[in-house]
């Protein structure tokens, strides 16, 4: 099967720390930003220009930028928002990259979430809208996107229906047309983890069939449901070999909204079981996903509790010969034992037991079509 293009942008450093404790030390976000550097990830997100009011986790990005060690290859961006925040960004570039600008619409289609979130109703978004398009414009910007957040649905309002998702997707992209702007980008965004994979795949198809020249897709997918990863699937199945796709997800699947009700239970999309399944439907990702797995469980340790992503407890599915479990490998019950896919014999040295009167032996029957 043929895959789009896939770009993978991690965001734990903003999204997933955006909701954790504010005493975590700089130094250790430092420490572990270097780190995950070093994992073999592409683009990180590495925090935004916003005002500590509102996310007091961000407060010290600014000097996090100055201490950290850039690892060549690596693209890190911030959360760019707003042209304040182009501003601030190119100030530190590098180590940050500053983007191509595209004239960005992007809005929560429910109201109550989009004023819990900003203050401003969806009508007071959309009226500010030809006042951004004219300073794009007049900054020589000829490309734009559009996005929605809160896709499928609301914890304030319930499911919303596919017609009005795709309104809202026309009503931006008409207003861009209209001021002779070129979408080039649509994003869906579960902020309230309401997409079920069905219907993520209907949109997507409806999506190509209106706008067939818009070939970049954008997910940012909220977890707290477990419907992430079944969606980025549907959308990798759906999308074809001339589309992009751009995926949004968090080491440990950590992070959250603080105005959706769910806090941390939201969660994303966990970048090691991402990164797990790609590398199983046969699209390269470059990640060593070892030293992924030691990321989250330095993470875990700096958070004080167990990250929500499955690849980091359990360990990448046992293909190679040398990863096959052995056959009278004690019984494993707790996480912690369980981590003997990494650290060996040593994890359930003082908890695994074996009941078997005798050692299991082969020659094993191999699952071949002959053996049936």
């Amino acid at each position: 099967m043929s895959w789009p293009a896939v770009i993978y942008s991690e965001e734990v450093m903003r999204e997933g720390f955006g909701i954790e404790d504010v005493g975590i030390p700089l130094d250790t976000r430092v420490r572990f930003l270097e780190a995950l550097s070093a994992t073999g990830l592409k683009r990180i997100t590495v925090g935004a220009f916003v005002s500590p009011r509102f996310v007091p986790q961000m407060a010290d990005f600014e000097e996090l930028l100055r201490r950290f060690r850039p690892r060549e290859g690596v693209t890190y961006v911030p959360f760019i928002h707003n042209q304040k925040a182009r501003e601030r960004a190119a100030e530190f570039s590098p180590p940050l990259t500053v983007e191509e600008e595209l004239c960005s619409l992007f809005i929560d289609i429910c109201d109550v979430h989009q004023r819990r979130n900003v203050n401003r109703s969806i009508d007071e978004i959309m009226a500010s809208w030809p006042q951004m398009i004219a300073a794009s414009k007049a900054r020589g910007v000829r490309t734009a996107r559009v996005g929605i957040a809160s896709a499928w649905g609301s914890n304030f309002l319930g499911p919303f229906p596919q017609d009005y998702r795709l309104a809202m997707l026309t009503r931006q992209i008409e207003t861009l047309t209209a001021a002779g702007l070129e979408v080039v980008e649509i994003g869906l965004h579960d902020s309230q983890s309401f997409s079920l994979p069905h219907l993520l795949e209907a949109d997507l198809i409806e999506i190509r069939r209106r706008w067939p020249r818009v070939r970049q897709f954008h997910l940012h997918m909220h977890d707290a449901r477990g419907m992430a990863l079944p969606g980025i699937c549907a959308a990798l199945r759906t999308l074809g070999p001339g589309d992009t796709l751009m995926i949004d997800g968090t080491l440990g699947g950590i992070g959250g909204g603080q105005y959706c009700g769910n806090g941390r239970a939201s969660a994303m999309a966990a970048t090691e079981d991402v990164m797990h399944m790609l590398e199983g439907m046969g699209i390269a990702t470059g990640v060593d996903l070892d030293a992924l797995i030691d990321c989250v469980w330095r993470l875990e340790a700096i958070i004080g509790r167990p990250a929500f992503g499955h690849v980091s407890k359990a360990g990448p599915r046992p293909t190679r010969p040398d990863a096959l479990y052995d056959p009278n490998l004690p019984a494993v019950e707790s996480l912690a034992a369980a981590r003997h896919f990494r650290l060996g014999p040593q994890a359930y040295a003082a908890e695994g037991y074996s009941p078997w009167k005798h050692p299991i032996a082969g020659p094993f029957k191999r699952p071949t079509a002959q053996n049936v």
